[in-house]
């Protein structure tokens, strides 16, 4: 059960992330999508930073990211 919870929040959190990335894009006539450069650029720093060395406001993020996945196995546990 604890398992299916936790696949159905990360398809949750993927789902919101692309439907954010596409909001930011521009769909093209053929059905491609072109991602603006200050997202390339803003979304590449960010992949290629370790979690220590991100801005806090970016850690905060994230922290309530694993709180929100603690929150699914406190209650599974």
């Amino acid at each position: 059960m604890i398992r299916k919870q936790l696949a159905s929040y990360a398809h949750k959190a993927w789902s919101g992330w692309m439907k954010y990335m596409f909001e930011k894009s521009k769909v093209n006539d053929d059905g491609t999508l072109t991602i603006p450069e200050w997202a390339v650029k803003r979304w590449t720093k960010q992949m290629n930073t370790d979690y220590e060395n991100l801005p806090e406001d970016h850690k905060k993020s994230d922290l309530e990211e694993a709180d929100r996945i603690l929150r699914i196995i406190k209650n599974e546990g």
